[in-house]
Parts: C-alpha cells; structure tokens; sequence
C-alpha cells in the first residue's frame, strides 16, 4: 500500500496554491506573514491552512495537522505529547521560525532553539501560514528552513465543542467574543487529557499527556486612523515519558516534564501618519520548563521585541513597501541554573513592484546586528509570471543565518566549561522554482516545485565543545494537486521527494524521508462531511535510542477517518478514527505510537 500511494501521489501530485476553500478564488487570499500584505498568487513558497481546514481535519494539536503539507518533516519522541519537531526542506527542527500573532515562539533555553509543537493547540488558531525556503530577509534568525506564521481568531459569537475517545481522551473548548467596526474583545479556553501510551516503543506502561490553553484578545478603535489591539495566550502541559534507567537502558520510566509558557503583543497602528500606514508593538514570550527524571534540570527563557515599520500600498496594489526596526532581547537559564542573554537590533525592507502588466516582483532586506556576534545582511527576491491560461512561472532566491543559541554561546554542558569562542552565525542560501496551473472555474488547481537549500557553519557538539563544522545540502521536489471531482467529492494529494544530505561526511541527514506523501478524499453533503487521508513515509535515516547507533527507520502508511453531520445551525456531531488500519509504526526510531483510535463529539456555535 505505501508503495502504491507514493506512486500514485507522484503521478497526481502538483501543487495547489493555497490549502483554501474551492470557492475562494486563490487570487483572493491574503498573506500577512510575508511582513508586506499580498495576495497568495504573488508570495511564491507560502500555503495557507484555513479555519475551514483546521475544522474540517478535527485536528487537536498542531502536528496533527502539518503532516500532510509537502517539504515539512515531523519528529515526535512518541504519541500524546512527546516532543515534537518540524524540519522544513531537510533543514535542522532549530532553523523552523515559529510565530503565533507575530510573536516569535522558539525556545531560547533548549540547546538549538528550536520549537517544540506538541502542545500547541488548535482550539484557537484561526489560520496558518507556512513559508519554504529560508526568510532570514524577513524574520531574522533561525528562519532557515522557513517559517510557520499562527493567527489566532477574532470572534463575534460563541462556539463551544467537546470530544472524548480511545486511550481515555478527554477534550474541551470554549469561545466568546464581540467584534464590531468600533472594537473586538475576546475569551478563548482549551483542554486535553489523555492516558496515551508508551514514549518508549518498547515499553509497556501508558504515558498520559495533559494540556490546557488561555487566550484573550481586543482592539479599540480611538479615531479614524487610529487603533489599538493586544492579545495574550497561556499554555500549560504535562506529559510522561520514557527515558533512561541507572543502566541507561532505554524503556518505562517515571520521567516527566512540565511546562508553562505565555505570549502576548501590544500594537499601536496609525494609518496615514506623515504620510504612511505605521506600526509600533511590543510582544513578550516566557516560558518555564521542568523536567524531572534520573536527571532532573528546570529552565526559563524570556524574550521582549519591540518593533516599528512603515508602509504604503495594500495587497491590491502594483506597488507597495514596508520598512522597519527591531529590537529583541532574550535572557533564558542553562543547565547550572545560571542566566545568560543575547539581543540584536535590525532594521528591514520589503518592495512588491509590477514592472510589466503580468509580472509580479517582490524583494526583501534585512540588516541584523546581535550583541555578540558579527552583523549578517540577508536578502530574498522573488518574481511571478503570469502566462496566461491559468498557469504561472514563480520563482525565488533567499538567504538566511542563525546566530548561536545562548546555550552554544555560553557553551553549557562543555568540557572543560568557559564559553565559546570562534563559533559563528550558520547560514543558508536557496531557491526554488514553481510552475502553477489553475483551471478558469477554480475546480483544480495543480503546482510542481522544485528547490534547493544550503546551509555553512552548521554547529554541532564537537569534542568536548560547540563548533561550526557541517555543511548540508537539500534537493528536492514538491508537488500538490487539489481537485474538484464533482460538486460534493474533492480529492487533495501531494508527494514530496526530499534528498538531504550531511556534506561534510556525506550522510542522509537525521529524520527527512526520502519520500513522504498523502491522498485526501472529501465528501460535502447537505448535512454530511467525510474524509478519508491516507498518509505515507518511506525510510528515513535515525538513530537507536538504545544503543545511539545510526541505523534506518522502515517505512509507514497510515490512514484516517473523519466526518461529521449537521443536526441544525448550531450543532454538529463529529467522529473520527485515527489509524483506521491499526498499523505498528514509529515516527521516530523507538518511541511509540498509538493504535487504532476512535473519538466522538459534538460542536456547538451560534
């Protein structure tokens, strides 16, 4: 079966422009995580996951949900809240930007900084933006591989839902908001709990996961150019795992971690100001983590940015720039329990121009100047070709860098101790080239990209010490089609091959599968919705958690079920059952994954 869906999805795949609604002319949507609004047909690399999407998957967790996009790889130390990663086109987890309202959200107290996304939950996440291919011109550091961009929603009503199922599931969400041209206030809440089942693929014993999420929101409008909005988001989770013995033997243990993280903005936007549109926000992330086993260690991590840009031009229009400054400061704690911090200052430019009546150019600068390390000028330039009959030519060129983390500049857990010297930012170049066909009536919409990506001074743990020794190199292609078969039945695939390779030694790099792919079919009925996906990876380098040797991790398909029915305006039940098929597979060499699961629930709105 795996082979047959790979094959099958590579033969259907080419890409859709946007994961949008088929009524929604792709033209129309609108992109904000590109800094410069635009419409998605002028934002080569850039998908967007809608609200109808996130409801119609019944996805919990953000994971869940990017399975399915081409180019991401997802890492996960196990089912129900294992730690989990998102490579984007081969590039390290660290070198994936995470964003929710434009607040950046990667950890600055783990060793790489990268985001761990297993408790991020999609109660009340609105859209989703995910941007390939490096965007250090647009978000700074560690968008290497690219960025995935968070909106949380605004709402005028209520909704509520409610589900419960295998493994002992509980989960529960709740909304209020008002929303008027004058101003918006909004409440939001989320829980989830779970018995799981074992982190370790060997064990035995069950590892429950339970999470919980707070949001509340606003705007004010002072005057006719003036504004005011803010919002703020709680998370809490603690989740089992599996880990080492006194014997370092990997399999049961009683370790736990526990977290409590929050993230907020501030924004004042005045439109028309000396002439431009201007911004000025702060935003604030701080997170604790607590992780107690054999080897129990706590660690704290904030971060503020302040920033002002300024603009002319919307979405709409052939010409329109926006420019900027920044200022992010990050303090986090290391494993001897002392604090250390880095900051930078960057300023930043982004021009969208038509310089012919079926070209579309973009073009981005961004200067960054961190505290301890040399100053890193990156740069992006991409164009769109209109060649009449519904298809485009799109392509891009992009740089990007990342700066030490606080733990590699610090150099925590080396020997002997002292800090780092002579380790500088990594940096990466790519690009990528993608050929778009939409039919006229919008019923199938059909891309193929192909991409390249390069990253030098790749640090890793040397002797005894952090250094920048690895150079990798990613090749690939990636390919979408989302179709219309009748008014009620669309089917989606994509295929992605992804060949990522350590040049230093010319190994596959760790947890990118060769191939991956899925096929979804979706039925739409007056009162019923289905869809079945039917999802695949084949091998993948890894690593034993056992014996830490390099070894192969085997292939997998698995398959979901999902559909709900209307019972009035208001009320819908829904069900789905996760690996229909009860396959034994891994995401990741070692750690566990469920079974067969079926899940039950009901959702309210007015």
């Amino acid at each position: 079966m795996k082979r047959l869906l790979l094959t099958t999805t590579a033969l259907l795949a080419l890409a859709s422009p946007a994961l949008a609604d088929d009524a929604t002319a792709v033209g129309d949507v609108i992109v904000t995580a590109t800094r410069l609004e635009s419409r998605i047909g002028d934002a080569p690399g850039v998908r967007v996951i809608t609200d109808e999407d996130i409801e119609s998957s019944q996805a919990v967790f953000v994971g869940d949900l990017l399975e399915t996009v081409p180019g991401l790889s997802l890492s996960r130390n196990g089912d129900f809240g294992g730690v989990t990663y998102v490579r984007m086109r081969g590039a390290g987890a660290d070198k994936t930007l995470v964003l929710v309202d434009g607040v950046v959200q990667n950890d600055p107290s783990s060793p790489n900084g990268g985001f761990d996304f297993s408790s991020l939950d999609l109660g009340d996440v609105e859209r989703i933006e995910v941007l390939s291919g490096p965007q250090g011109s647009l978000w700074g550091s560690d968008a290497i591989g690219g960025a995935i961009s968070f909106t949380t929603r605004e709402l005028d009503g209520w909704r509520a839902s409610a589900e419960a199922g295998s493994f002992g599931t509980l989960r529960g969400t709740a909304a209020f908001g008002v929303s008027g041209d004058q101003g918006a206030f909004g409440v939001s809440a989320s829980a989830y709990a779970s018995d799981g089942v074992s982190k370790a693929a060997v064990g035995a014993e069950a590892d429950g996961f339970t999470s919980w999420t707070l949001g509340a929101g606003g705007r004010l409008t002072l005057g006719d150019n003036l504004r005011l909005d803010g919002r703020v988001r709680y998370n809490e989770a603690r989740v089992d795992l599996d880990g080492y013995d006194t014997f370092f033997t990997f399999g049961d243990t009683a370790d736990r971690s526990e977290s409590r993280s929050w993230t907020g903005f501030a924004r004042v936007t005045a439109d028309g100001l000396l002439g431009f549109d201007q911004v000025f926000d702060v935003s604030v992330y701080d997170l604790t983590r607590d992780n107690f086993s054999a080897f129990p260690s706590s660690y704290d991590a904030r971060r503020t940015t302040l920033r002002w840009t300024a603009g002319r031009g919307g979405a709409d229009d052939d010409f329109a720039f926006l420019v900027g400054i920044e200022r992010d400061d990050t303090e986090a704690s290391i494993s001897t329990g002392a604090t250390a911090d880095l900051g930078a200052g960057s300023a930043f430019g982004v021009v969208r121009f038509a310089p012919a009546a079926r070209l579309s150019v973009t073009a981005s600068l961004r200067h960054d100047a961190p505290d301890a390390y040399d100053a890193s000028t990156t740069a992006r330039l991409a164009g769109v070709l209109d060649l009449g009959g519904g298809l485009a030519l799109s392509a891009s060129f992009g740089q990007g860098f990342k700066t030490p983390t606080i733990s590699q500049t610090v150099c925590d857990f080396c020997f002997p101790a002292g800090p780092s010297t002579g380790l500088t930012p990594e940096t990466a170049e790519g690009w990528d080239v993608a050929l778009a066909w939409r039919r006229d009536d919008g019923r199938l919409n059909a891309r193929l990209t192909g991409y390249r990506l390069e990253v030098e001074d790749q640090i890793s743990y040397g002797v005894g010490r952090y250094v920048n020794i690895d150079r990798t190199l990613t090749t690939g292609v990636e390919a979408e089609l989302d179709a219309a078969l009748t008014d009620r039945l669309t089917v989606r695939a994509s295929y992605a091959f992804t060949d990522a390779v350590d040049e230093t030694t010319g190994a596959e790099l760790l947890r990118v599968p060769e191939q991956a792919g899925s096929v979804s079919l979706a039925w739409t009925g007056d009162r019923l919705k289905a869809s079945l996906t039917v999802r695949a990876e084949g091998e993948q380098a890894d690593s034993d958690p056992s014996t830490f040797a390099p070894t192969r991790r085997g292939g997998f398909t698995v398959a979901d079920l999902r559909g709900s029915w209307r019972l009035s305006d208001s009320i819908d039940l829904t069900a789905r059952v996760t690996n229909l098929t009860d396959e034994n597979y891994q995401q990741s060499l070692g750690y566990g994954e469920a079974g067969r699961g079926l899940f039950v629930g009901v959702r309210l709105r007015n």
